[in-house]
């Protein structure tokens, strides 16, 4: 089983580098790195009264406990429905450096837990509270990080609207590197913004891009800010259009999702 595993995961990174290239063919030459994204959608149980205070101490007592010091996680978050499809969804999203790191940080979990719940019954009915939040049907997705990115950076104390841009890989185009550089690094209502191809899960033609507002008007407002910024650059509408034109084959389509934080459960 686990030889099969390990083949699988061969497969899964051959087709991930291979994708990566199409998507980053105009991105500098330095080294880069990417870290890897496991995306778990659940649902809230919807056949339970949940009181959020009660929801968010239990999970932020095992966030301190194991997400805090487990060093193998290198970022973590909660990120509720805001303005998407299902507002049953709930994500859980960590980050590791390498692929090796997700498993690896399994086992430091299971040995965090038992450090911090070492009474066996206690421990079951921690879990068992924990899990009693959530239905029983999830999905799991596995990103890798492109070199495209602009850390966030907000003074906010209250939850950051994250907007996610699942786009299907097209069939070529060029500029995503010339964009990036000239209208999203220089919108002023971005405040963070992140790149992901897919890696391992359902669709290998995924590409994200994670843009990170401090409100939900800000959204519209960043709208008009790219407007603004694009005829600056391409003051001459004709090149502005082939531009564009050249740009819109990079993805075939897209699906919109809007997702909030929890401050108190971010690393």
């Amino acid at each position: 089983m686990k030889t099969r595993k390990k083949l699988l995961f061969v497969v899964a990174g051959l087709i991930f580098l291979f994708s990566i290239q199409s998507f980053a063919q105009d991105a500098p030459n330095e080294e880069f790195k990417p870290v890897y994204l496991v995306v778990t959608t659940a649902h809230w149980n919807a056949s339970l009264d949940i009181d959020n205070s009660d929801w968010l101490a239990t999970e932020k007592e095992f966030f301190e406990k194991v997400t805090m010091k487990n060093d193998l996680i290198i970022g973590s978050g909660f990120y509720t429905h805001y303005f998407t499809p299902d507002n049953s969804e709930i994500l859980f999203v960590s980050v590791y450096k390498n692929w090796n790191d997700i498993e690896s940080a399994s086992e430091v979990s299971a040995k965090l837990i038992e450090a911090a719940w070492p009474d066996k019954e206690k421990r079951a009915a921690f879990f068992e509270k924990q899990r009693s939040y959530y239905g029983p049907i999830h999905s799991d997705e596995i990103y890798a990080s492109i070199r495209f990115k602009k850390p966030v950076k907000s003074d906010s104390k209250e939850p950051l609207i994250y907007y996610v841009k699942k786009n299907k890989r097209g069939e070529g185009g060029d500029g995503f590197g010339e964009y990036f550089e000239n209208i999203t690094m220089k919108n002023q209502y971005v405040k963070g913004y992140y790149t992901y191809r897919h890696n391992w899960g359902a669709n290998s033609l995924d590409a994200l891009e994670v843009f990170v507002f401090e409100s939900f008007c800000d959204i519209e407002s960043s709208f008009k800010e790219n407007a603004k910024l694009e005829e600056a650059y391409w003051p001459n509408e004709e090149e502005r259009k082939a531009f564009f034109k050249e740009y819109s084959k990079i993805f075939s389509g897209h699906g919109d999702y809007i997702y909030q934080n929890v401050p108190a459960l971010a690393k």
